[in-house]
């Protein structure tokens, strides 16, 4: 696929549990484009965690090649990843995953440290952030002064602190209850088309899933459907 940022080569997945291999991934191949809203469906076991972990750089192949803008990360150092990881994706995963003694301003505001973005610059990033997702009241709260979706907004806000092409969300509104979740689905939709960000969703909901451009069904560690949506082309 052409202009793919993110581009999945044959990737096989292999797990020892004592003297029995598990593949979890068995020769998978997804390529997504710069700009794209794909979902991906599967059922448990079907290696949709697995394959998130490779969309991420949050783990490596046991075969194949991962691409990120044409560059083969499958054998770069953990140190060089998190870099990739850092700058390029934002992730948003079903358990929030916010620190509970860290202000919502707090929690946004982290991953820029790691990459040495001055503390004015972070504060006044994370603010316009949180005001961008509905909390600009709710800066100074803590996790457990906050609704799941106010969370979940916030797990989002500190998804996109750093401006990364990609946004992975690993089953987000899992936590929530259909009503707070259609509204994360369509913040996640209006990220794609009005900031052309690359949205990454994966969800067991078809109802969650309508919302991309295209859905991968996964069985078995491999695609076995694709189907293509009006929504977005």
């Amino acid at each position: 696929m052409k202009n793919a940022i993110i581009k999945l080569d044959d990737v096989w997945k292999t797990y020892r549990m004592g003297n029995v291999k598990v593949n979890a991934l068995r020769g998978l191949d997804l390529a997504i484009k710069e700009g794209e809203f794909v979902a991906i469906m599967g059922p448990s076991g079907s290696g949709k965690s697995t394959a998130v972990n490779m969309v991420g750089a949050l783990d490596m192949p046991t075969k194949g090649k991962i691409y990120l803008e044409n560059r083969d990360i499958s054998k770069l150092s953990e140190s060089d990843l998190a870099q990739i990881r850092g700058k390029k994706i934002g992730f948003i995963f079903q358990q929030f995953n916010l620190i509970n003694t860290l202000s919502a301003l707090e929690n946004v505001a982290l991953p820029m440290v790691f990459q040495g973005v001055s503390k004015e610059e972070r504060i006044k990033r994370a603010k316009n952030i949180l005001e961008m997702v509905g909390l600009g009241d709710r800066i100074n709260h803590k996790p457990t002064e906050l609704s799941g979706g106010q969370q979940q907004r916030v797990a989002i806000a500190r998804a996109l602190a750093n401006n990364p092409e990609v946004v992975l969300a690993d089953e987000p509104t899992g936590n929530l209850d259909s009503k707070t979740g259609e509204t994360v689905i369509s913040f996640l939709t209006n990220l794609n088309k009005k900031d052309k960000k690359t949205i990454i969703l994966v969800t067991h909901d078809m109802n969650i899933a309508k919302h991309a451009n295209r859905i991968e069904f996964l069985k078995d560690g491999t695609i076995v459907k694709s189907k293509k949506l009006r929504i977005g082309g």
